[in-house]
């Protein structure tokens, strides 16, 4: 049997503060990083006619497993989600796998990690101080299930929710916007991440939810941009607030003579004004000329290579650029 073991190593911690401009942090990114010292297995569950997206938990600290559900509809009911609840039946319910595995926070878990690349996959930990390896995809699972929910029920609905979900065997935590605003209140973003919307997928979002997970929130237009909001003053309250810009460098990016150009002016502006070095490129498939063609000046700042390096030394070294400044 080969395994490949994986050390979790700790992090250190970069001290949020209340500030006068608040930065509303989604309930969709709420869902994506908390629980970061737990195994999260993605998941898609199909009720309804739709495709919810989910998440296995498992915690090794408590010896326990839960799940985790994203709504993405506002218009849900209490009902509605009642009739969800309705559908889960434990060890009976299926769950198809979405996404992969993401493995828990090196800060957050106190112990080590090895992964046999099987099928089924197989998973081992072991605490500090334990002698030996247990099992962590047999933790059982517990019968707690948080809710995600863009949708915003009042107090008596909350409480209806829970008591009746009691009754099916549920342990209910009802989470929207109420939560993120909360949550958001303590919470500035170190780092803008500025990039071209064809790179989303591919890099910008990976770094988002990288730094999430190290705790090192991000100022990232899919979780920082909500319905309605003004485009404009929220990117430049952004631009302004964050100590530092991550800058993705790449063809779409040197193309883009939208946002993404006058994001470049506003943080260049930025850094002639505070005579301070803010940007921090990350090349993606460019070459160092047509990053000086784009703007000489890049040349002169220490940029990090995505493809050579890949996602988790790219995210390790922008957290650890922030956490100085932060």
């Amino acid at each position: 049997m080969h395994y490949n073991e994986t050390w979790i190593g700790a992090l250190g911690t970069i001290n949020c503060r209340a500030t006068d401009t608040i930065f509303m942090a989604t309930i969709r990114q709420y869902f994506e990083s908390d629980f970061d010292y737990c195994l999260r297995v993605k998941t898609k569950y199909d009720f309804g006619g739709n495709s919810f997206e989910g998440a296995l938990l498992y915690d090794a600290n408590a010896k326990s497993a839960f799940v985790a559900f994203y709504f993405s509809d506002g218009g849900y009911t209490c009902d509605d989600f009642l009739n969800f609840l309705r559908s889960l039946n434990y060890g009976e319910t299926g769950l198809n796998l979405d996404g992969g595995i993401v493995l828990p926070s090196g800060k957050q878990f106190p112990g080590r990690l090895r992964v046999e690349n099987s099928n089924p996959l197989a998973i081992q930990y072991r605490l500090f101080g334990d002698p030996s390896w247990r099992d962590l995809l047999s933790i059982e699972a517990s019968r707690r299930v948080f809710l995600y929910a863009e949708a915003i029920l009042s107090s008596y609905d909350i409480e209806r929710l829970q008591a009746e979900a009691s009754t099916l065997g549920h342990d209910v935590q009802f989470r929207s916007d109420g939560y993120a605003i909360r949550r958001s209140q303590f919470e500035k973003p170190h780092a803008f991440i500025s990039h071209d919307s064809k790179d989303k997928d591919s890099i910008a979002r990976p770094i988002a939810l990288n730094l999430q997970r190290k705790l090192c929130p991000v100022w990232y237009d899919e979780f920082s941009l909500k319905l309605g909001s003004n485009l404009r003053q929220s990117i430049e309250t952004g631009l302004k607030e964050c100590g530092k810009c991550v800058l993705i460098l790449s063809s779409n990016f040197f193309a883009n003579n939208g946002w993404g150009k006058k994001e470049f002016d506003s943080i260049f502006t930025r850094e002639i004004l505070e005579e301070t070095q803010i940007v921090l490129p990350i090349w993606c498939g460019v070459t160092e000329r047509e990053v000086y063609e784009y703007s000489p000046s890049l040349l002169n700042v220490k940029g990090i290579d995505w493809s050579s390096l890949g996602e988790d030394e790219v995210c390790r070294q922008i957290y650890l650029a922030v956490s100085t400044t932060s």
